[in-house]
This record gives structure tokens, sequence and C-alpha cells, in this order.
């Protein structure tokens, strides 16, 4: 009997996916829980397994299309089953089953950093709110509008009407590519009339062509002489739309500082071999300098902070996204409760997320709820970079390579393990002055390291 594949959901605000990869073809034989199909979404990259055994019959849903949940992609031939459709795949279930748990309610504002109250907003009675944050509101002529917060604030702080766009997510829902498509369709048709060089340009972007449309010429200026057309992936169109949010929504200001690495660098080398015997695990630097920025967060709670509108929002917790770079992208997973684990807590969990992101083992929620993030070019040798905010968050902190350098201490030539350390941060929220105490904070807990190893 055939069993249905389906499309599964892969958090509550999910009503979409797109499959990437194929792992069987259809008359190869497959397993329970075997690796079936990849998958990309707004929140993760993830395999989905069979949900039965038996031969792959026949695929729906070609790779690189993007269908809404539930849809059928596949057929299974699994004998001794009853033919119908089968139950989403176990890694979707765990996703929803912490969407489920009812959510804690915002914690109680420190009265040293008190935050104004957001104001009350009067909601239509034709507005009925839905999952994470999601309306519907009705419009005077009768049309439906379908969006999320986040794509509510960027079609207010861009001046787009949303009752003028259709959307093209699930049941209608407008999505954040629609607002960015709209958005670059303006750009491109207030350009045409004031240059005639822009009459060569295209018809206006669709959503599936994302942000980057924004920065095109016309196509004279970009298709010429010898090339190779490689489109971008899904991934990469995700992080393109991300990084123009970003850099749209965030004033970003930059701070440089550079830190002596030597005394941990020495502990580390000392204790390294006996620690990844010990735990079955390297020891890197990474929590080094996550330990370093807990403590400066909690010494300047407004760069572990978010903005809605004119509200800052204050975190009590601390949870750290650490960018990981992958073969095909980059994704930031999030150590959540930093401020919980002690060295040995922060290493195994930086490692778990590593490995289960290069795996595509992430679940939704390992990517959601950063409160400050932290990149590290260093390791592929860069010196310093300039990192792009990580939304919601308000600051991310770059990590150069460690490099051995002679340096002045007490007037006299050392050589000495430097790092140079970069600090991007919205300055509709954190002040130069800020920033560069903040830096300080994780400058010293880093040159006089105390902590013992576990």
């Amino acid at each position: 009997m055939s069993v249905e594949v389906i499309m599964p959901q892969m958090g509550e605000s999910i009503f979409e996916g797109t499959i990437t990869k194929w792992l069987k073809k259809p008359g190869d034989t497959i397993d329970r829980d075997e690796p079936l199909f990849e998958i990309s979404t707004d929140k993760v990259d993830a395999e989905i397994p069979s949900p039965a055994a038996g031969v792959l019959k026949e695929i729906k849903v070609e790779e690189g299309k993007t269908v809404p949940i539930q849809t059928v992609v596949a057929l299974i031939d699994a004998p001794g089953t009853q033919a119908g459709r089968a139950a989403p795949a176990r890694s979707s279930e765990s996703a929803m089953a912490s969407t489920t748990q009812p959510k804690p309610q915002p914690p109680v504002q420190r009265a040293s950093a008190p935050v104004q109250a957001a104001p009350q907003m009067a909601v239509p009675a034709a507005s009925a709110p839905s999952e994470e944050g999601e309306e519907e509101t009705v419009t005077p002529d009768g049309k439906r509008i379908r969006s999320s917060p986040l794509v509510r604030r960027l079609a207010r702080e861009s001046g787009v009407d949303l009752g003028m766009i259709q959307g093209t997510g699930a049941g209608g829902r407008i999505s954040k590519k629609d607002v960015l498509a709209a958005i670059s369709a303006v750009q491109t048709s207030a350009g045409s009339v004031s240059s005639p060089e822009r009459a060569a340009t295209p018809t206006p972007p669709t959503a599936a062509q994302g942000a980057m449309v924004e920065t095109a010429l016309p196509r004279e200026r970009i298709y010429f002489g010898h090339y190779e057309v490689q489109p971008m992936s899904v991934m990469r169109q995700r992080i393109a739309d991300h990084m123009v949010l970003s850099k749209r929504v965030s004033p970003h200001v930059y701070s440089i500082d550079e830190a002596d690495m030597t005394r941990v660098a020495q502990i580390r080398e000392s204790a390294r071999a006996e620690f990844e015997q010990k735990h079955q695990m390297k020891l890197t630097f990474m929590p080094f300098f996550v330990r370093a920025c807990v403590d400066a967060l909690r010494d300047f709670p407004t760069v572990n902070a978010s903005v809605e509108g004119t509200n800052i929002i204050l975190h009590q917790e601390i949870n750290i996204g650490i960018a990981v770079a992958l073969d095909w992208g980059l994704i930031v997973p999030v150590l959540k409760h930093a401020e919980e684990k002690n060295l040995l807590g922060l290493q195994r969990a930086i490692s778990d997320l590593a490995d289960r992101a290069r795996a595509k083992k992430l679940k939704p929620e390992d990517v959601q709820e950063s409160t400050f993030s932290i990149t590290n070019p260093g390791t592929f040798g860069g010196l310093m970079g300039l990192p792009i905010i990580n939304q919601p968050n308000v600051a991310i902190l770059g990590i150069g390579a460690i490099q051995k350098r002679p340096v002045v201490i007490n007037d006299a030539i050392a050589i000495r393990s430097m790092v140079y350390l970069t600090l991007s941060y919205d300055h509709r929220v954190v002040d130069g002055a800020t920033a560069h105490r903040f830096m300080r904070r994780v400058k010293e807990r880093l040159e006089n390291w105390t902590e013992a190893l576990v």
C-alpha cells in the first residue's frame, strides 16, 4: 500500500518549505527514519526522515520547489500498511512539541533599568490573532491580510501599504519577501522615471527574487563577456534577505579593540589534552569568548536587547547566537541560557550546536530567541571583520585571528598572542561610550582569566 509523505511543519510560524535535495530516487528502498529529503524553511535547514519503510514509488515535488505544509511530496510503497497520509516526520514532531508548551510571561523589569511599558493598542474587531503574533486584518474593501509582526514592522518602517500587496504564502499570507519585493518595485519604478538608463531594467521583481534586486543594475551592465549563471540556493536567498533587512533597519556603528590572549592561550594549551581525553571533545577558544561576553552583557544590559517600535526590550536571559560556516552557507544556532553554564557546559553546548548544524539536525527552536551574537572569521585567517547585526539583536561581536605579535608592555617589547575584537551595534539603542565600555569589560575578562576549566 502507498504511504503519503508530506511537507512537515517545522515550527508554529512556518507555513511552507522548500525541498532542496532528494536523498533517494524512485525505485530506491528506504528504511523507516532513514533520511529521505532535505528542506529549507525561514528558520532552519533540516533532513526529513522517511515515515515508513518500503520503496520510494513517486516524487511529486521536485528539488527547488516551495510548497505549503501538509503538501504530499512523495509516495512510498510500504508493504503491510494501510493507504493514507503518514504522520509528519519525527524531526517535525519534536519541533512542534516544544512550541506547544505554554510560553512564559515576560520577566519583571529590573528596577535599575526600567523600560517604558509598550502602549496598549486597540485591536480592530475584524482582527484575529493567530500563531506567534500573526494577525489577520480586514481592510475597508473586505480584503483579508495575514502577516507576522516582522512583516508588519518592515512594512511600517518602509512606508508600504500591506493592503496593496498580494501575499504569496500559504493561504495568501504576506511574507517578508513579498514586502521586500514591493519595496524594490517602487525603487525600480522611481529610478526609471529619473534615469533613461533605468528603462532597460527588467520587469518589477517578484517575491522569489528577494531583496538582492535592490542593488541590481540594468541587464546590459551585468551580463557581458563570458559568464556562468548560478542561481542562488534557498539558504543564500534567505541570508541575502536577512542581511539587507538588517542594514535597512539598524544604523550600524563599529567599535574595534584588541585583547591579549596569552594567558587564555597558555591555559588552553596546558589543559587541552587532558580536557579532550576526559570529555571526548575539543577545547576551543569560543567558550572563553562566550564567557567574557556573558559577564559584559550582565554589566551592560542594553547590549543584550531588542527593539520593537519605540520600545527597548531588555532580555533577562543571555542567549548567544554563534555563527557556523557551512559548505552551503551560514547559520546562527543559539546557545540558550549561557549565563547558567560553566566553561565545560559552554564548550559542550557549542560543539553540539555546531555538529548538528553541519549534519542538518537543527530544530527551529535552535535558531530562535538569540539576544546577542558572535561570529569568528579569525578561524579562516581573517584579521578582523565588521559583521552585520543578526536581527533582532542590537549587537554582534566579531573575533579576528589570534596571532603572536610584538607589543609594548611596561616600555619593553614582548611577543604576545593578540586578537582584534570588533563590535557592530545598533546606534538606536547602543551609544559609542557604552560599546567601548562593553568591549573593555570583555578585554579585561580575557586578559585576567581565573576560571577553572573543570
